[in-house]
């Protein structure tokens, strides 16, 4: 039993770990001249690619029976897909304007983003220790993203592509969650992929024919697309079931500081003591969230 559970906490540490790389990867391809239209499109390019081979060599898996009918679950897939590629989206247009370790920060308010969905949706009052991790949130934001020195400098079109990141991320994260879960996982991703990828092909379909670079293909793009949107659906849906919702999350919010850790040693963001304080914060916040103990 504890060997599943370590075997599962490792899974969903790493596809954690990936999410958590993505926006260092971003700035990087940003260093070197790529735009926000050719990173998402190679990235969900890539993926969906990447997905479709994977299924293709997958031992084949039934899909349980529903009311619904198969052609309308797949439609509801790809609706539910359009979120995850506006978070890609709104995400590295984000980081173009503020660091990393902000732009994380910014993306993991999905976290309280979440309880509010679930309060409006279910017409249910959040327990004690819910509404007192909101609070922490907010005071560990505050703080990761030196906002209380930054007072004068916000760059507050990051902050809010930031906040439009992680508002499609809760969508996304609620989907994934609640939606056609009678579908295989590898199937389910390829179905949201290909959704994220549409909408990104509509918002820059003028750059597909505008000088697009296609050596983001063969380039940051492979990275992207394997931290993004390949590795970490294998590694949460292998992961998730030997481990349980409440400690996967607790282990998935490895994220922050694996994010704020690469930034700062690959492209030298500075992280202050107050900053990684304000992690802490939310990284307790999310532990409180997900502990089974009533408060």
């Amino acid at each position: 039993m504890m060997n599943n559970v370590l075997k599962g906490s490792i899974f969903i540490a790493l596809g954690a770990a990936s999410y958590g790389m993505l926006g260092v990867i971003v700035k990087l391809a940003y260093h070197d001249g790529f735009s926000t239209a050719e990173v998402t499109l190679s990235q969900f390019g890539l993926g969906f690619g990447g997905l479709f081979i994977l299924i293709l060599f997958q031992k084949q898996q039934p899909v349980l029976a529903t009311r619904t009918s198969r052609v309308k679950s797949i439609l509801k897939l790809v609706v539910a897909g359009t979120s995850l590629g506006l978070t890609s989206v709104f995400y590295y247009l984000a980081v173009q304007c503020i660091p990393v370790s902000v732009g994380i920060v910014l993306l993991m308010q999905t976290v309280w983003m979440g309880i509010v969905v679930e309060m409006i949706l279910y017409k249910k009052t959040p327990a004690l220790r819910k509404i007192m991790s909101v609070f922490i949130i907010l005071a560990g934001t505050v703080l990761a993203t030196n906002l209380l020195k930054q007072s004068v400098n916000i760059n507050w079109m990051g902050f809010g592509w930031g906040f439009l990141a992680a508002l499609c991320y809760t969508a996304t994260m609620f989907t994934s969650n609640h939606l056609e879960l009678h579908f295989p996982p590898l199937k389910r991703s390829l179905y949201l992929v290909f959704g994220g990828l549409i909408v990104i092909v509509l918002i820059f379909h003028s750059a597909l024919n505008k000088g697009l670079s296609y050596d983001i293909f063969t380039s940051w793009g492979i990275l992207l697309s394997l931290f993004g949107t390949i590795l970490p659906p294998l590694l949460f849906t292998r992961g998730m079931p030997l481990t349980g919702i409440g400690l996967g999350a607790i282990i998935a919010s490895i994220e922050i500081p694996v994010a704020i850790f690469t930034a700062n040693i690959l492209l030298k963001e500075p992280v202050n003591l107050l900053q990684w304080i304000g992690v802490v914060l939310i990284l307790l916040a999310v532990v409180l969230m997900n502990i089974r103990k009533k408060i």
